[in-house]
């Protein structure tokens, strides 16, 4: 796409109607903490949550790296896109209509604007033909075989627009191009036609081929699949990738399942189109299938936007291509589900079966059992290692717990972590809880030697807290850091001791912009994006005096003297404020140190203040709850409870931010601290 420039009229209505949340939780899983949203960070390595997300704000802010701005700004950084292809991408998606600058753009603008609506129009036309033609006589076949074979109402077939593409060759592109008088390029786009090997002809994709058509999640048609009726191969047939479709970004319903998905607040994956087909006609709606090949990060990623708890079931099939396919499907999201960000389940019918073969014997209600009861994807897992395997004979039991560990040592969430240490040990002593407490201490144990290991081969990962905490002594004792450069790294470091962790903070944030003139943005990116402002009188004086001199300068001031000067001469009527913080203006051996690792003392100052913030309102909602009467105000009181326990949550991750420790600084480029 060339940059085009676009009218400010333009531009001004794409950052109203960019909702932040949409767009971000297009790439990364986003859930809800106290008044805002959390996931793991795109732009650096992380296994805990410290991406927040304000949709008030309509900011983001990453406590880990500093990267932080708006909507737009998210989408070049993450696509490393100009600024113009993520103006025209964001206006296309919320039908905005276009305008640039210059006129002699507007032309070619528009025609590249034209060719995906002339596309959206071809498969339109393409999908009613179809679907015309299984009413013919030439689609009888097709039509049996959905109403007898796979027993779908008249009703379902209308609803999924289900079609017939007839055994000729060129049918297709005769109605298109020869009736309907569009350029056959137009109709190859769209996937619907190839091109001969010799001459200037085209033959029909689709030749006696059950349609089904696929959609957007807007609902506009943007491809098909074709499931034969002969024995011709492939069994199934999908359009090919085009500007429209892209198999590895869409998901088979999920026009029709996305409501239903965040009612229930869970989405149910099966593996092909017809087991789709089946559970939408008998009211089970929160489904999508995949298209013949394993989920991608991008259609999970437009799943769980749709489900407040993160919920997604799995239902491939229960033989060794649908273990596979599972086992596909699972890639993508594995660190996700390990880390607790996901509820990842499987749900395995007995006897092998599909949910298509299923209901046909079985009632909706049964299916929606098996859902309640299927099994979140670790326990799965965990039972599928011991499954038929006898814990007398030594190899067997030795080889359970060894693939147990590899399971665990994955596990970086705390609480998670913490039962399914038991939940092992419980398999393992075959019903003698004499043995669980010893079997428990004894996997904490091999799990702890893992993350020694990773230690002592300098592969920092974020380790859940029971075994950062089991890892403490080994991380003070068993690693130097004082060879070389490395020689700032040898101390564990840790959030200010001084009572008043608020002044710290805001005295932490002024120092660095002073000092610090290339994370002067960071400090006010930072702010803007979680909301924040200075407490204490004399830190909002000035802070207001830097805003003040920096706005009435005629250059950007990037040298620190130049700056104090400046605010020495403009506090100079205020004597009292200047003398509360004058002591900011210099630099000592530890306010030296803060500087030399700006990034995380950034990141930690600024957990604090929100942190003391969202102590005061927990304290708040704690107090409403307990004098809410439960006889007549129920709701009131279950708003606030959930209120609270939100807060909390919030105020133990602020507490894991707040903290900068050996993981950190390894992830701070040592030329930074050196300098």
């Amino acid at each position: 796409m060339n940059n085009f420039r676009f009218h400010q009229d333009t531009i001004t209505e794409v950052k109203e109607r960019a909702d932040i949340y949409d767009v971000i939780s297009e790439h990364i899983v986003l859930k809800k903490r106290g008044k805002d949203y959390v996931g793991l960070c795109p732009f650096h390595e992380e296994k805990t949550p410290s991406f927040t997300v304000s949709t008030s704000k309509q900011m983001y802010y990453c406590f880990g790296c500093g990267a932080g701005g708006n909507a737009l700004k998210f989408m070049m950084e993450v696509g490393k896109s100009s600024f113009s292809d993520v103006v025209l991408d964001l206006a296309r998606r919320y039908q905005i209509q276009i305008k640039t600058e210059s006129p002699e753009n507007r032309q070619e603008f528009q025609r590249q604007i034209s060719l995906r609506e002339q596309l959206y129009e071809i498969l339109a036309m393409a999908n009613s033909f179809y679907q015309h033609a299984l009413r013919q006589s030439q689609g009888k076949i097709a039509l049996e075989y959905l109403k007898f074979s796979r027993q779908i109402t008249e009703e379902t077939i209308q609803k999924f627009q289900l079609g017939y593409a007839p055994n000729g060759w060129e049918t297709i592109y005769g109605y298109l191009v020869e009736q309907k008088g569009f350029p056959a390029e137009l109709v190859e786009k769209a996937g619907l036609i190839l091109p001969r090997k010799s001459g200037n002809s085209y033959y029909d994709r689709f030749r006696d081929r059950l349609m089904i058509p696929i959609n957007d999640a807007q609902g506009r048609v943007i491809g098909f699949g074709g499931r034969t009726l002969s024995d011709e191969q492939p069994k199934y047939l999908n359009s090919p990738e085009t500007e429209l479709f892209d198999k590895g970004k869409i998901l088979f319903c999920l026009d029709k399942a996305k409501t239903a998905i965040s009612k229930q607040d869970k989405a149910v994956v099966v593996e092909g189109y017809f087991d789709a087909i089946a559970l939408h006609a008998v009211g089970i709606n929160n489904v999508v299938a995949s298209l013949g090949t394993a989920l991608s990060s991008i259609q999970i990623k437009q799943l769980l936007r749709y489900t407040e708890s993160k919920q997604i079931i799995l239902n491939f099939d229960a033989d060794r291509a649908g273990i596979q396919a599972t086992d596909r499907a699972i890639g993508e999201i594995e660190n996700l589900a390990y880390s607790g960000e996901v509820q990842l389940r499987i749900l395995n019918i007995p006897d092998g079966k599909d949910a298509d073969e299923y209901l046909q014997n079985y009632s909706a209600e049964k299916y929606q059992e098996l859902l309640e009861n299927s099994a979140l994807w670790i326990d799965w897992q965990i039972q599928n290692i011991a499954a038929n395997k006898n814990f007398i004979l030594a190899d067997e039991y030795g080889q359970v717990t060894q693939q147990m560990i590899k399971i665990l040592t994955k596990i970086t969430n705390d609480n998670q972590l913490t039962y399914y240490l038991q939940y092992c040990a419980d398999i393992l002593s075959q019903g003698d809880s004499r043995r669980v407490s010893l079997l428990t201490e004894n996997l904490l144990n091999q799990v702890v030697t893992h993350w020694k290991k990773l230690l002592a081969e300098n592969k920092f990962l974020s380790a859940p807290l029971l075994v950062a905490k089991q890892l403490k002594y080994y991380r003070h004792n068993s690693i130097n850091f004082t060879q070389g450069k490395n020689n700032n790294l040898q101390k564990v470091l840790s959030p200010p001791t001084e009572p008043n962790l608020l002044e710290e903070a805001e005295y932490l944030l002024l120092r660095i912009y002073l000092h610090c003139p290339k994370y002067r943005q960071d400090v006010k990116d930072a702010m803007e994006a979680r909301d924040l402002q200075f407490s204490l009188s004399h830190n909002r004086f000035l802070w207001k005096q830097i805003i003040d001199v920096e706005n009435m300068s005629e250059y950007q001031i990037t040298d620190s003297d130049d700056l104090i000067s400046k605010l020495q001469d403009s506090c100079l009527d205020a004597p009292d404020k200047l003398s509360e913080v004058e002591h900011l203006f210099y630099l000592d051996e530890k306010p030296n140190r803060n500087i030399l690792r700006a990034p995380l003392e950034i990141r930690s100052a600024i957990a604090t203040i929100e942190l003391i913030m969202c102590r005061k309102r927990r304290s708040t909602v704690l107090s409403m709850w307990q004098n809410t009467d439960l006889s007549t105000d129920f709701e009131l009181a279950k708003k606030y409870q959930e209120k609270f326990y939100s807060e909390s949550e919030w105020i133990q991750e602020l507490e894991r931010l707040r903290s900068t420790t050996i993981y950190d600084l390894i992830q701070v480029p040592l030329g930074e601290l050196a300098n």
